[in-house]
C-alpha cells in the first residue's frame, strides 16, 4: 500500500514528501542494479538449458531452509503464486527429460509432496549460480554504497537523529 501524501506533511503543511534528487537517484540505482542482475541471471539460465522460471524454481527449492524436503506450499509462497500454479511448475520440472526435480510423497502426511533437486537440477543450478556471482557482487556493492545516502535522506525527513549536528 502506498503512503498518502497528506500523512507526511512538510514544514509548509503541504503533501510534499521532501524528496531530494538523492532519493530518486538511490531508488533508480537500486532498481537498475536489480534489473541488471535479473537480466544477466535470465541469460545465464537460458545458456544452461533451462528457462528463467525453471532456474528460479531450482534456486527456491535448493535455497529453502527445509531443503531437501520442500513442500509445494513453501514453493508457492517463495514464488508468490497460487499452490496450483506451483504444483504445475514442479510437475513440469519432474517430467522434463532429464528431470530437474524429484517429487515424493511425505511419509508422515500423505497429502503433502516433498520436493528436492535431482543431480541434473543440482548441476544446472550450480552452473547458473557460479555465472551469476560477479553480477551479484556488483549489486551488493551498489547497495552498500547507497546505505549512507539512504540513511541521511531518511534522517533528514525524520528531523535528524539525536547524534546529528543540530542536536549539539
Amino acid at each position: 500500500m502506498l503512503p498518502q501524501p497528506s500523512s507526511n506533511l512538510n514544514e509548509r503543511g503541504t503533501g510534499s514528501f521532501l524528496l531530494t534528487d538523492a532519493d530518486y537517484r538511490a531508488q533508480a540505482d537500486v532498481r537498475y542494479a536489480l534489473r541488471r542482475f535479473l537480466h544477466v541471471s535470465e541469460e545465464n539460465a537460458r545458456a544452461a538449458g533451462v528457462t528463467p522460471q525453471q532456474h528460479l524454481l531450482l534456486l527456491i527449492v535448493r535455497g529453502h531452509p527445509s531443503y531437501p524436503a520442500v513442500t509445494i506450499t513453501e514453493i508457492a509462497e517463495r514464488l508468490q503464486v497460487r499452490h496450483h500454479s506451483a504444483s504445475l511448475l514442479v510437475d513440469r520440472a519432474v517430467r522434463r527429460g532429464p528431470p530437474l526435480l524429484r517429487r515424493e510423497q511425505d511419509a508422515t502426511d500423505r497429502r503433502r509432496a516433498l520436493v528436492s533437486l535431482t543431480p541434473e537440477g543440482e548441476a544446472i543450478l550450480e552452473q547458473v549460480t557460479v555465472a551469476n556471482r560477479s553480477v551479484l557482487t556488483d549489486v551488493e556493492h551498489t547497495l552498500v554504497n547507497l546505505r549512507a545516502p539512504l540513511a541521511h535522506s531518511r534522517d533528514a525527513r525524520n528531523g535528524g537523529e539525536a547524534g546529528d549536528a543540530r542536536g549539539a
